[in-house]
C-alpha cells in the first residue's frame, strides 16, 4: 500500500528526469549540518570532562575540578570524539543530528547505509580534511572529496 505523498510525479520535461543527483545535498546545507554536529561534539566532549570530574569528586571527595588536560590532549580527544560520532552515526542510521535537523542522509552510491569501515574513512577524512567539502559546487554529482574517496554521496532526504 502506497501514501499519495510518497509518490512524486516527473513530467517530461523535468529536471529531476535528466538529472539522476538532483537530490544531492548542496555545500551550504552539509556546511551548516557540519557546524551543528560540531556543537553536538562539543558538548559530548564537557559531558564527558563533567563525568569524569564527578567520578573525581566521588574518590577523593571536594573540591570538584574540572580535569586539567593538555592542548595537545585536548585535541586528541576531540578528534577521537569527533570521528567515533560521525562514523556511528552514518554506520548506524545514515545521518548525525547536523544532517537529521537538516533533512540530509549519508549513504553509499547505490542508497545503502556504509558500512563500519567506509563511515570509519569517512569520518576520518572529515576531521582531517574538512575543506574538501569545498569541492561540492565543482562536481557534476555534487561530491565532496570525502565522498569520491570512500564512494558515498549526501541526499536531502524526508525522515
Amino acid at each position: 500500500m502506497t501514501r499519495e505523498d510518497d509518490l512524486v510525479a516527473v513530467t517530461p520535461g523535468d529536471d529531476r528526469e535528466q538529472d539522476p543527483h538532483s537530490d544531492a545535498a548542496g555545500v551550504v546545507t552539509r556546511c551548516l549540518a557540519g557546524l551543528v554536529d560540531a556543537l553536538v561534539v562539543a558538548g559530548i566532549g564537557i559531558a564527558l570532562q563533567l563525568a569524569f570530574s564527578g567520578l573525581r569528586l566521588l574518590v577523593t571527595g571536594p573540591p570538584m575540578r574540572m580535569p586539567d588536560l593538555s592542548v595537545w590532549l585536548t585535541g586528541v580527544l576531540g578528534w577521537a570524539i569527533a570521528v567515533l560520532y560521525l562514523a556511528v552515526s552514518w554506520a548506524s542510521t545514515g545521518g548525525t543530528v547536523g544532517d537529521w535537523l537538516l533533512g540530509l542522509q549519508v549513504t553509499g552510491r547505490a542508497g545503502r547505509l556504509l558500512g563500519v569501515t567506509r563511515a570509519l574513512l569517512r569520518a576520518l577524512l572529515c576531521v582531517a580534511f574538512p575543506v574538501g567539502l569545498f569541492w561540492i559546487p565543482f562536481s557534476r554529482r555534487h561530491a565532496s572529496v570525502q565522498d569520491i574517496v570512500t564512494a558515498s554521496r549526501v541526499r536531502y532526504h524526508r525522515f
